[in-house]
């Protein structure tokens, strides 16, 4: 048994305090809210971020940051991705040395283009970091439907201790030492996912959202690679299955946000709707710089933030995005006994 802290009391906290405390560990759920905490100490479920789930008796929760971080084995950052910079910095006064701190958020950092991990490592050096991500919406985590993930660490050490922790009969977990490639995957298929959204609530068919998630993994993948991922990554449950899953969900905030949208909300009137943190909106801006910095075609990515931040319409969007010079599909193929056409 391990002694737990969960920092962030949202839907995705809440849930894996639900899973941890299943699989016999002693768990401390922290929030800088005090009526959330009342709230959930007292009904024992989060009715609005993860209704239905009934929280067990032996979790505790608290607004004294201290509490769920001394002391404890490791500790699971689950705040929203705008919000984990400024609570590693209240972390860092109570983090001890070699401390496990394992992020489950997703995102990208606008200003400095640093993924999670990074801003955490550079928030509280002391700490080992280590991230967990996958197709894994909280609603079905915490109902205990079979769902697995990937245990990004520095270590084989770290990653296989949080493999052991996390792991249950409905929650199976893989382990992997890139970290990069995982964060990157899980925080830029949130774009993609606004993008399959748009074309919901445009009308558009399965065709369409099939090419989306599919030419999305290509500018995932790309931008990945380029940036140090390995391509096992992308073609794994943290690239392709995380990105079909939010593509496609009815749990999806994203996709949720970008359907609002394609039906004509503006970008903060589906935010406020959807009444959750949209991060794709918040790593789209990031994903854009990224593309230039690195020299890499993001088209769908361009487009996203065209609509988000630029007032263009989706269906102008959707369709430059269909008359795009013809190309092949995969350039680095070789044609058998090609014949150049000077006609």
């Amino acid at each position: 048994m391990a002694k737990v802290g969960i920092m962030g009391a949202g839907s995705w906290g809440t849930a894996i305090s639900w899973l941890l405390t299943n699989n016999g560990h002693e768990v401390t759920v922290w929030s800088i809210d005090a009526r959330e905490v009342e709230m959930l100490d007292q009904e024992r479920e989060h009715k609005t971020k993860l209704p239905g789930v009934r929280l067990q008796d032996t979790i505790r929760f608290t607004n004294v940051i201290d509490q769920a971080i001394q002391g404890r084995d490791f500790v699971v950052l689950a705040v929203p991705s705008p919000f984990t910079r400024s609570t590693a910095q209240k972390m860092r006064p109570y983090v001890s040395d070699r401390q496990i701190l394992v992020n489950v958020a997703k995102g990208i950092e606008e200003t400095t283009l640093m993924t999670l991990s990074e801003q955490i490592e550079e928030e509280i050096p002391q700490a080992d970091v280590a991230v967990l991500s996958g197709p894994s919406h909280a609603e079905e985590v915490g109902k205990g439907l079979p769902t697995t993930c990937v245990v990004g660490a520095r270590t084989r050490k770290t990653a296989e201790y949080l493999q052991r922790a996390f792991m249950s009969e409905v929650f199976r977990v893989y382990t992997s030492p890139d970290i990069r490639g995982i964060e990157l995957g899980g925080s830029l298929k949130n774009v993609i996912a606004l993008a399959a959204g748009i074309a919901d609530g445009l009308g558009y068919g399965d065709n369409t959202k099939a090419a989306l998630i599919t030419r999305g993994i290509a500018e995932i993948a790309r931008l990945g690679v380029r940036m140090g991922g390995k391509i096992e990554t992308f073609t794994g449950l943290t690239g392709i299955g995380d990105l079909i899953v939010t593509c496609a969900s009815v749990h999806s905030r994203n996709r949720r946000a970008g359907y609002l949208i394609g039906q004509g909300r503006t970008m903060q009137e589906a935010m406020d709707e959807v009444k959750m943190v949209v991060e794709g909106v918040y790593s789209a801006k990031a994903a854009k710089r990224l593309a230039l910095q690195y020299q890499v075609s993001m088209p769908i990515v361009e487009q996203v933030n065209a609509v988000l931040f630029e007032g263009k319409s989706a269906a102008e969007a959707v369709k430059e995005l269909m008359l795009r010079d013809r190309k092949d599909e995969h350039g680095a193929l070789p044609w058998d006994n090609e014949v150049s056409d000077t006609k």
